[in-house]
């Protein structure tokens, strides 16, 4: 018989990366601190798990979370993820039968093939957390060419499962009300769907737990003098981004102001690096610092069918840090977070970019944005837990059961 408050979560993630870090433990942190019983299964990079292994230990040490880390296999492409999910099931299959799990919380589409299986075995209850429409990003994103018939055999055994997930999940979780909207025009009857937006940790990335002399020094360090305006773009470089159009904004922000810099910081290697451009790599702890530096941020999205379920990390950890912010349109629930410190362009021309580029100049960055709490993460913390009250038959779900 299941302990009703034992949950498993799984990701192919590592809580070593820099996701795991920012956007898996601090959930399964606040949920602990409710009431709930967590095991972790992740897959962690080698060179990241050696590296973090021991911080992420203690984290979850501290709030009572057992964490199972899995070896991540890159190579041979598809079999090494079948092996993956091979030696997942194994476990998955132990821990329950163990640790007498009732939730089991899977993140993203790969995960969902052993959750599935896991539910229809064990009975446990499934949590589809889809963090977006995965089989199409990687299809937009330039990672499985449709031409090549092993990917579109992928492609399509994926499409036939998202619909399973979306149909058999006890409860779905979107990144967007946008992507919600779009499930629903299917016609499907699913589980309930609660809308969680990627959070950030406002204690974390608060501008008042840095001093004008650590940033001063900070700005020293990286070359960038008090009087220039500092640029920033944060997170991975490339698929998604449109990097040209984003080192296209820089170029007419150094026309329109001579004295500016362009901080990237971002995991990737990248061959973009010159006197006005400065790459840097960094970790979680060092972010709130770096960010404090800039005058203001860039980034643009593709405007794709997968990115109506696109939730930046970036775009609240901004906000929270008080960075004027320019991006575009067509992605996510962007639209939603319209301000005088977050300005969406309609495209991509010259004219929108110089307008963007002259606003972003003008811009002040004094007062928080009105929809910071939305982001916050005890926000999402709370509406994690009541879906987990609802599964757990405390509460009955707010969400219709069946979408029409």
């Amino acid at each position: 018989m299941a302990s009703t408050n034992r949950a498993l979560y799984l990701s192919h993630d590592g809580l070593t990366d820099p996701l795991g870090q920012s956007q898996i433990l601090p959930y399964v942190t606040g949920l602990s601190a409710k009431g709930y019983q967590f095991t972790i299964i992740s897959f962690e990079k080698r060179n990241a798990h050696l590296e973090s292994k021991n911080l992420v230990a203690l984290i979850c040490k501290n709030n009572n979370i057992t964490w199972i880390p899995l070896l991540y296999h890159k190579s041979p492409p598809i079999v090494s993820t079948l092996y993956d999910l091979w030696v997942l099931r194994k476990t998955v299959d132990q821990v329950i039968q163990r640790d007498k799990i009732s939730i089991l919380h899977c993140r993203s589409y790969p995960m969902s093939l052993v959750g599935l299986a896991a539910k229809r075995k064990w009975g446990v209850k499934f949590i589809f957390d889809m963090r977006g429409f995965w089989v199409d990003e990687r299809v937009e994103g330039g990672l499985w060419n449709l031409n090549n018939l092993l990917y579109k055999i992928i492609y399509a055994y994926f499409k036939r499962k998202e619909k399973l997930f979306l149909k058999e999940a006890d409860y779905i979780i979107s990144l967007t009300n946008n992507a919600k909207r779009e499930i629903e025009s299917w016609g499907l009857k699913t589980a309930p769907i609660k809308v969680i937006p990627t959070c950030v940790d406002l204690q974390h990335f608060n501008p008042e737990n840095i001093s004008n002399e650590l940033r001063k020094k900070k700005r020293e360090e990286l070359g960038v003098d008090p009087t220039e305006f500092l640029l920033v773009y944060a997170g991975s470089w490339g698929t998604w981004y449109l990097t040209n159009e984003i080192i296209k904004f820089f170029r007419i922000l150094k026309k329109e102001n001579n004295k500016s810099k362009f901080l990237i910081i971002t995991p990737d290697k990248i061959d973009q690096a010159s006197q006005d451009i400065i790459i840097r790599r960094a970790n979680r702890i060092e972010m709130p610092l770096l960010l404090s530096c800039a005058n203001g941020c860039v980034f643009f999205i593709k405007n794709s069918f997968s990115k109506k379920a696109s939730s930046a990390t970036k775009l609240g950890e901004m906000i929270a840090m008080n960075i004027p912010i320019v991006t575009n349109s067509g992605w996510g629930d962007i639209n939603e977070y319209a301000s005088e410190n977050v300005l969406i362009l309609e495209n991509m021309s010259d004219n929108q970019l110089r307008y963007g580029v002259r606003k972003l100049l003008n811009a002040k960055n004094t007062l928080k944005h009105t929809q910071i709490e939305r982001l916050s993460l005890p926000f999402g913390v709370n509406l994690y837990n009541e879906v987990y009250q609802n599964l757990l038959g405390l509460q009955m779900p707010s969400e219709p059961n069946t979408i029409k």
